[in-house]
């Protein structure tokens, strides 16, 4: 699986980990189609992948991908942004169409979609 995850978004998901899990859980990262740029999605931290998950390991953490996930990630670069607008991970997909809600005329852009701190959910 071709992805690439940024060193912030690395960080970010260590974070959440120590703050949301107990040893051995995993960053479970849900996408789905959809939203102005193509993408949305949500995560959460598990102590083990659910059926149908596989184990993408990123330095160390483990990220649990659902089978529909893991294709709308492909050639995607998973980065983390903390702005006063925005928190959370961003998805940069430079195979997309481009951004087409609200861009003003600018369809060139690459797409890019985001989870906000706000979806956010722990379960075990």
């Amino acid at each position: 699986m071709e992805m690439t995850i940024t060193t912030a978004a690395e960080r970010f998901m260590r974070r959440m980990l120590r703050l949301g899990g107990e040893g051995g859980s995993g960053f479970r990262l849900v996408v789905m189609a959809g939203g102005c740029s193509g993408l949305s999605g949500t995560f959460t931290i598990e102590r083990h992948p659910l059926a149908g998950d596989v184990v993408y390991e990123h330095n160390g953490i483990p990220i649990f991908l659902p089978a529909q996930s893991r294709l709308l990630l492909s050639g995607v670069t998973i980065d983390f942004a903390d702005t006063p607008i925005q928190t959370g991970l961003v998805f940069h997909d430079p195979q997309a169409a481009g951004v087409s809600c609200g861009s003003g005329g600018k369809d060139s852009l690459p797409a890019q979609s985001s989870v906000l701190i706000s979806n956010i959910s722990r379960r075990h």
